[in-house]
């Protein structure tokens, strides 16, 4: 799930510098999340640390973005630019004879 910034935000410029993925921008009238980079942290920290310093708590679950956790990590790495680890049962070219 990306998060979102409402229209509740006071624009005191401390979510900004805490997104690890730099999802966070000034838009034109307050702080936006771009969806395609928010992981809600995840592959970083436990809880997202926009929600954690924002003073008037106006950053939700955006609603029209919603991920499952294995979704938001492999966002995660694709942003870090690494390839998503194999699931269970798939084969990794690493295969012992």
């Amino acid at each position: 799930m990306a998060l979102m910034i409402t229209d509740e935000c006071i624009n005191c410029d401390v979510c900004e510098p805490e997104c690890p993925n730099q999802a966070i921008s000034m838009g034109p009238e307050f702080y936006v999340i771009d969806h395609r980079k928010c992981t809600e942290c995840v592959g970083h920290f436990d809880e997202p640390q926009c929600v954690q310093v924002c003073p008037v708590s106006c950053i939700p679950v955006n609603p029209a973005h919603i991920e499952t956790p294995e979704q938001l990590m492999a966002k995660y790495l694709q942003l870090q630019g690494r390839a998503a680890l194999p699931a269970a049962g798939q084969a990794d070219g690493n295969e012992r004879d």
